[in-house]
């Protein structure tokens, strides 16, 4: 049961949630329940502000109730499992990156999600000769990185070259330059089909954070209100069109514990449907899953961020 918390979504301050608590309605299931008009009248809040709250609660909690045959036989027919070439974080992530899920890569500055994105797009580009769309927000994405990664798999310059020419780059430092990027690719899906030639299978995004973060500062609710934007954007190309997602985002200090957490807050946190945490430094590193649907959370792997290249972590052309 999720409480009613004033970062939820835009409509709700701390005010309307003190008022909504006092009138018995603690959770999101009270309110989206409630008769609107006389909740309205008790707390002496606008009806159109709980309209709005009630609509973006809605769309981010709620679902279409469907038989587990159903789940199974779309899940059945949608799902591909996209190897990132790294054995330990394929390990954690039950054999790689999903179709239809978001997953997230947090970790501090150094930690290697750069790294990882690009070892997990040059795997899906070359091993699976799929498209990739990588948004390149931090200025991370480097061409050269990318070719070594594809000189340690092939000698073929041809199929570096076919390679490279897969993945697709968008530089943009601003949410809404992210949000164009986005919606252009959810544009040519709709225009194009899904049995286009060559459509993209992965989308990148390193990093949601660096774009989200500075929005959040002063008029916090218009910062919300991009955020759950981005997630949209994100959860339908990934739902709507078999796209495997994975972005990236920062840690920062939990006030209380003084423990690292990943940032964006609790509103972000019901986007992503995977979450590994790296950790440490240099070419080896530690995935640790923190939220999985398939996995137990807390099981951690040994990341070589060198061993990308090697025939053993070969992806199979099968897993597209």
């Amino acid at each position: 049961m999720v409480t009613l918390r004033p970062e939820l979504c835009p409509g709700l301050t701390e005010r309307s949630v003190h008022l909504l608590r006092e009138n018995g309605i603690r959770t999101v299931v009270d309110l989206v329940s409630a008769r609107l008009e006389e909740v309205s009248q008790k707390c002496g809040l606008s009806y159109k502000t709980l309209v709005a709250a009630r609509r973006l609660l809605l769309a981010q909690f709620s679902a279409l109730p469907l038989s587990g045959a159903d789940v199974y036989e779309e899940l059945a027919e949608t799902t591909a499992i996209l190897p990132t070439g790294l054995p330990g974080l394929d390990q954690i992530l039950d054999s790689g990156l999903y179709t239809g899920e978001v997953a997230e890569l947090t970790g501090a500055p150094g930690s290697g999600k750069t790294q990882v994105c690009l070892c997990a797009a040059a795997s899906v580009a070359h091993g699976l000769g799929r498209d990739v769309l990588f948004v390149d927000s931090t200025g991370g994405f480097t061409a050269t990185r990318l070719l070594q990664l594809l000189r340690a798999r092939t000698r073929d310059e041809e199929e570096q070259a076919g390679a490279l020419r897969r993945i697709r780059v968008v530089r943009s430092f601003d949410a809404f330059g992210v949000l164009d990027a986005l919606q252009d690719l959810r544009g040519s899906f709709s225009q194009q089909g899904m049995d286009a030639a060559g459509p993209v299978k992965m989308v990148v995004v390193d990093s949601v954070s660096a774009v989200i973060s500075p929005l959040l500062g002063g008029r916090q609710s218009e910062g919300l209100a991009v955020m759950m934007q981005l997630a949209r954007e994100l959860k339908t190309l990934a739902r709507e069109f078999g796209v495997a997602v994975m972005v990236t985002n920062h840690v920062t200090r939990d006030r209380e514990t003084g423990r690292p957490r990943p940032g964006l807050g609790r509103s972000w946190s019901f986007v992503p449907s995977t979450r590994v945490v790296l950790e440490g430094a240099g070419p080896r590193r530690t995935a640790r899953l923190a939220k999985s649907p398939r996995q137990p959370t807390g099981i951690q792997e040994a990341l070589d961020l060198d061993s990308w290249g090697t025939p053993a972590t070969n992806p199979s052309p099968e897993a597209s």
